[in-house]
């Protein structure tokens, strides 16, 4: 004869039955929206590509400080030549190459005929030679974050005409197994205020912890916040990944000068509030030991002082090396920052050839 359970056990069972229903129905909403959360993860831009082929050498210094001129050698007099017949002299033909710009006149000649100059950068979308070519930067990170961390950063500056993407990836942890990823990524146009940020995206991943990402978008004089709240904005504002390369722009450009005591002021919008212009200080030149050897660098630093969880970066910019980041320590308070190093020779894409445009002669 079947036992029948009591009124308190069936309650019991139906209880615990609704409370499995419950769950099961919790783990398929949060998978949804984890699905849901990445597909919007794959909507991020798709990120420019670029063949590294070659090592940046260090060379003398330009834009910050002049360079140093070798010292004028006096010429041997000439030798003692007869005079010739005013009729006998031909007058030298000048040659064409003196007079057109260094990167036509280094062209070879395809037609015979006078090349035309190359177009200006308003007429192409070429944004001009005083763009360093696209450029990957590797560094070596230590830091303190609930106790000391290490890991590896690389930095990706890549152009294409006037299009431009510069990414920054850092890992904390193992290289393979980090416990902390986060990239900063900025892409838009290059004009002549400099770089023109059009969308920049910050992406997390802590270890147990759920992904997170925030986008700013820029347009002309506003920016829409992570939030969603558009404020004003100057032309010449920047992201945090883009700073790092408009700085090294103005000094590469001797825009900037590098003196002591001298201010650069870099308008900034930050993922959760426009922050207004954002102020880093020349305080010195500084020889920054690495794994290739000593280098020289002038150091920058913010004025403003941390706060309200924002992060705060200070700067060592190498004259000698395009005046690109040697060391950047990038700080969230004062007992939390990653502290990245150059560990390896800047690598390079190669040049893009210039063609000149040339004038085909007319036939009759």
């Amino acid at each position: 004869m079947a036992r029948r359970l009591s009124p308190i056990r069936r309650w019991s069972f139906a209880s615990l039955a609704l409370l499995v229903l419950l769950l099961h129905w919790i783990l398929v909403d949060r998978l949804q929206a984890e699905f849901q959360r990445w597909s919007a993860l794959e909507e991020m831009p798709p990120r420019m590509q670029a063949a590294f082929v070659r090592e940046l050498k260090m060379a003398a210094p330009v834009g910050g400080r002049a360079v140093a001129r070798p010292p004028r050698q006096e010429l041997t007099p000439p030798l003692s030549v007869p005079a010739l017949p005013a009729s006998a002299v031909q007058p030298e033909p000048v040659p064409v190459m003196e007079s057109l710009p260094p990167q036509v006149a280094m062209a070879p000649e395809l037609t015979g005929t006078v090349p035309a100059p190359a177009a200006s950068a308003a007429e192409s979308d070429e944004p001009g030679p005083e763009w360093p070519a696209s450029t990957r930067l590797s560094y070596s990170l230590y830091g303190f974050y609930n106790g000391d961390v290490h890991g590896d950063a690389q930095v990706e500056w890549i152009r294409q005409g006037r299009r431009y993407q510069v990414h920054l990836d850092v890992g904390v942890g193992p290289r393979l197994t980090p416990f902390i990823t986060r990239r900063m990524s900025s892409e838009g146009e290059l004009g002549p205020r400099g770089i023109s940020p059009r969308r920049y995206d910050e992406d997390t991943k802590i270890i147990f912890r759920e992904r997170r990402r925030t986008t700013l978008t820029f347009r002309p004089g506003q920016v829409q916040l992570a939030g969603g709240r558009t404020e004003p904005t100057p032309l010449e504002v920047q992201d945090s990944s883009s700073q790092f390369v408009q700085l090294t722009w103005l000094f590469l450009t001797g825009r900037e000068p590098a003196r002591v005591g001298h201010v650069v002021t870099i308008p900034l919008a930050l993922p959760r509030r426009q922050y207004g212009d954002w102020r880093y200080e020349v305080t010195g030149e500084e020889i920054i030991d690495t794994p290739m050897g000593p280098i020289a660098t002038w150091h920058l630093r913010p004025t403003r002082p941390i706060s309200g969880g924002d992060l705060s970066a200070e700067i060592w910019l190498a004259p000698t090396l395009q005046w690109l980041p040697v060391r950047l320590r990038i700080r969230q308070d004062e007992q939390t920052f990653v502290d990245l190093l150059l560990k390896s020779p800047p690598l390079q894409a190669a040049p893009d050839p210039i063609v000149p445009s040339i004038k085909k002669e007319s036939r009759p």
